[in-house]
């Protein structure tokens, strides 16, 4: 079902966090599918069942923003990302197994359901979240829509709306990529103009304008493990450096990683904050295109990042490091 297997990166970070230990059931996983998909994929039934088998008892949790598969999809690319977000804030803060008056949750996202992960997490009071999980997200934003199947006439529909009104106030309510994209000023490096002042999402989950909220940083601060996968040969999310966070000269191809970027060094989302303990997490899917997994990657990823509370967490055998380009 799945290829490919992970890039073990060469420098470990053997410090420990203490956590509190309330049971030794595991936390529950949530799942957020990325763009195309729907919440009755079998795909992701089948990562749940996964998880699962890795760590018996655990409950996981596929959001879906339709009641049909048809619905949700068509919501992976229409739709207020927003509203979108609050919606699922008020699900899982109802829920009793989910909310942060229970206890802390898992998260676990595929493509742009990790970058709305992240941007659940700071935003949504009512979860508290332990791991964060991301494969192939465009954290730092996209600088062009993937290209469209021959028959994907959805994804043909959002290509079509964006046009080259990508920053018109309907474009960024309603189609749900264009309200990632991101672009930069390739003189001085930064956020560009447009992209500041018109972002409908991306603009402000990330912390760029003048006036920021610390909360983002605050809440973000506060988990055990930010978990970044990369695709090396990705070819559908562009830059596919987005997913570490790093910033793509779009004319020359340079990278500017994580490290080396205002967001970092002023600490705009409590990235640094991560970093400093260990709990920032890098890694490469080797030799893979956008969302080849297999089996034997996810499970380690299971294992190092879900399951029970720990007294500590051994980060002996996570890859944090300085990031290179995937």
């Amino acid at each position: 079902m799945w290829s490919t297997a992970l890039l073990t990166l060469p420098f470990l970070l053997p410090a420990t966090l203490a956590t509190p230990v309330p049971s030794s059931s595991p936390l529950p996983v949530i799942i957020w599918h990325g763009l195309g998909d729907h919440f009755d994929n079998q795909g992701l039934s089948d990562v749940a069942d996964l998880i699962k088998e890795v760590h018996p008892g655990t409950h996981t949790h596929i959001i879906a923003l339709a009641d049909d598969g048809a619905g949700d999809q068509r919501a992976s690319f229409f739709g207020n990302v927003t509203a979108q977000s609050d919606i699922v804030c008020e699900q899982l803060s109802a829920d009793p197994l989910l909310s942060g008056k229970t206890g802390r949750i898992d998260a676990l996202g595929f493509s742009q359901g990790g970058l709305f992960l992240r941007g659940l997490t700071e935003r949504c009071p009512g979860i508290s979240v332990r791991s964060l999980v991301t494969f192939g997200s465009p954290h730092n934003g996209i600088a062009e829509l993937a290209r469209c199947g021959t028959w994907d006439l959805l994804c043909k529909g959002a290509v079509g709306a964006v046009g080259a009104n990508r920053w018109s106030e309907w474009v960024q309510s309603n189609v749900v990529p264009a309200q990632y994209f991101r672009e930069r000023d390739e003189v001085t490096g930064l956020a560009g103009e447009d992209y500041l002042e018109y972002s409908g999402w991306l603009a402000d989950v990330n912390n760029e304008r003048s006036v920021k909220d610390g909360k983002y940083a605050e809440r973000l601060a506060r988990l055990d493990t930010f978990a970044l996968y990369a695709f090396e040969k990705d070819t559908t999310l562009l830059p596919k450096e987005t997913a570490w966070f790093a910033d793509v000269n779009a004319t020359t191809g340079a990278v500017t990683d994580l490290k080396d970027r205002l967001l970092y060094d002023q600490d705009w989302l409590g990235l640094k904050k991560l970093d400093q303990r260990g709990a920032l997490v890098f890694r490469t899917v080797e030799n893979a295109r956008h969302m080849q997994l297999s089996d034997k990657l996810l499970r380690k990823a299971f294992v190092d990042f879900f399951g029970a509370e720990r007294k500590s967490v051994d980060r002996s055998n996570f890859e944090s490091i300085v990031p290179v380009t995937p």
